[in-house]
């Protein structure tokens, strides 16, 4: 993602978004969500993605070659 595809999604997305932004299916997320592996916020009674903190999640997981 950049940043400029950041300000296109807005500060949080929805479960849908999300798993496209991550290239996994909505299931996948689901269980990543559920056993916490990936950051989330509940709103009211809606789970929403911080796009920032995607971006940092996989920044923190990606291997950089030598």
């Amino acid at each position: 993602m950049t940043a400029d595809q950041s300000s296109r999604d807005g500060l949080l997305v929805n479960a849908k978004r999300a798993a496209e932004l991550l290239s996994i299916s909505p299931r996948k997320l689901w269980e990543m969500t559920n056993c916490r592996a990936i950051p989330h916020v509940r709103v009211g009674r809606s789970l929403r993605y911080p796009v920032a903190d995607l971006e940092a999640w996989i920044e923190a997981r990606t291997i950089h070659g030598d």
